[in-house]
């Protein structure tokens, strides 16, 4: 990946735009991964000699775009890492969902278990061992012909949620071909929104970042344009 979007740099963190088929870290694969493009920026944008530190709060499907946010040194990464654990790290995405929900507003609640062999999730029994609840909200943003334009609220983050539980829900997402339809284009999945507490600063930090104007996403209309807002009330910075 030549060029590494970057949204916010300080001395404690890295916010970037991660593309659509680019692991968050490395895999078997061996394709170049978020994690290391970022070391290997920091190693020639700072002139660091041996390796870079940089740490993985997040993680995003190799499939799936959007902004992620990387730990500078161990201190920030811990204080992330806690507040993902705790509820103050909060995550929305938008998706293109094959057809159309029965009901605008929802919240979906499912027990999931990982089949690592076939990297997949299937809905099960809360009584199975190894089961996880996972919960999301959704709100239908906008429909055109028989896809819809909805925003995700994880409340939970497990692996694949919110690719099976609008699967679940009769609404797979666009381009899913391990839970849904053989679509063109790729899976219109994308994390859209990110808010945390600076590790440091203990600002709340807001970044919008807003999906590709191609494929099934060019029948919705958007900003284009990404920000970041930090504090409340938020005031906006365009870049």
């Amino acid at each position: 990946m030549d060029n590494l979007s970057i949204i916010h740099e300080d001395n404690h963190i890295i916010v970037v735009i991660k593309p659509m088929g680019v692991p968050s870290q490395e895999d078997a694969s061996g394709d170049p991964d978020m994690l290391t493009i970022i070391k290997q920026y920091r190693k020639t944008n700072e002139g660091k000699e041996g390796s870079a530190y940089v740490g993985l709060v997040h993680r995003l499907d190799r499939v799936t775009g959007g902004v992620m946010v990387f730990a500078k040194t161990s201190k920030a990464a811990a204080r992330l890492s806690a507040q993902l654990q705790d509820g103050g790290f909060a995550k929305k995405y938008l998706a293109v969902l094959s057809g159309v929900p029965r009901e605008r507003v929802g919240t979906l609640e499912h027990y999931l278990l990982k089949n690592e062999r076939l990297n997949k999730v299937d809905v099960v029994g809360a009584a199975v061992s190894g089961a996880k609840r996972a919960e999301l909200n959704y709100r239908v943003r906008t429909i055109a012909a028989d896809n819809t334009l909805v925003e995700i609220d994880l409340i939970t983050g497990r692996s694949h949620q919110a690719r099976v539980q609008m699967a679940t829900m009769g609404t797979p997402i666009y381009g899913d071909n391990k839970y849904g339809k053989n679509e063109r284009g790729g899976l219109a999945l994308w994390a859209h929104e990110l808010q945390f507490t600076h590790p440091t600063t203990t600002d709340r930090m807001r970044f919008v970042v807003n999906p590709p104007e191609d494929g099934v996403w060019a029948q919705f209309d958007f900003a284009r344009k990404s920000h970041k807002t930090k504090d409340t009330p938020p005031t906006e910075e365009q870049i």
